[in-house]
């Protein structure tokens, strides 16, 4: 089975069939409607064989659908029918629910995208549920003002980086967390990661997307694939989404 992936991110759209090695990307923004993406991805795949489609989308999903507006998207998105667009079976997830689940290894596993927010993201034995971690009082804010980017800019990246240690400690102690996973674009910022964390990788949202459709047909991806992406933004938000699968060790 041959899987086509886009990642929806605030900058640039990232697509990636599967076998390929470096993905194909396109500008993101906030004029970009669904028909748009869609009409530059199969411009891009005119001559690509891929049987169904995962999309990494930068807001709520719940179901597979999006429920909410992206800001930093054009309109149009909620209720758009990607099925019938692509005429193949898609599969919709929040993007860093995709990333999460791209660099999954196993156990109980808390995933924290450092971006304009802070995106979060538990995997327990294989089940993949987003949370809204960054709306949580923190201080004399949340999380997102603390770890987000308002972090960064009030706050300065060293002390920014002190609070990102403090707040971590507390969620994985919170969650009991076994591992914990910092993504994002920001989460590079950091001089040395909080201890206990590893850091994710951008390209770990493709094999999210490839994951999606593990065991249907017999598809199996590796965990240790690796991909060469460019440059990657890693905004969006939590979702209510999800999903069952086996993870590969």
């Amino acid at each position: 089975m041959k899987v086509l992936v886009i990642d929806i991110g605030e900058t640039n759209v990232k697509v990636l069939l599967s076998g390929q090695k470096t993905p194909q990307v396109f500008p993101s923004g906030p004029t970009l409607t669904p028909r748009q993406m869609v009409c530059q991805v199969r411009e891009i795949g005119a001559n690509w064989n891929y049987d169904v489609v995962s999309i990494g989308y930068p807001g709520l999903v719940l179901r597979g659908q999006e429920v909410m507006q992206s800001h930093n998207l054009g309109r149009g998105w909620v209720g758009f029918d990607f099925h019938a667009a692509f005429s193949r079976q898609v599969k919709i997830i929040n993007e860093a629910a995709m990333e999460a689940l791209g660099t999954y290894k196993g156990g109980r596993m808390l995933f924290l995208g450092l971006g304009t927010g802070v995106e979060s993201v538990l995997v327990v034995n294989g089940k993949l549920i987003s949370l809204k971690l960054g709306h949580l009082p923190y201080q004399k804010g949340s999380f997102d003002d603390y770890l987000g980017i308002r972090g960064i800019q009030r706050l300065g990246k060293k002390k920014w980086g002190r609070h990102v240690a403090f707040g971590v400690a507390h969620l994985i102690a919170a969650l009991h967390a076994e591992d914990l996973v910092l993504g994002g674009a920001n989460a590079k910022k950091l001089k040395q990661l909080p201890a206990g964390c590893r850091a994710g990788d951008n390209a770990d949202v493709f094999l999210g997307g490839f994951r999606l459709w593990e065991n249907v047909g017999g598809q199996k991806f590796p965990a240790h694939a690796r991909f060469v992406p460019e440059e990657t933004e890693g905004h969006g938000y939590g979702t209510a989404h999800t999903v069952n699968f086996e993870a590969a060790h």
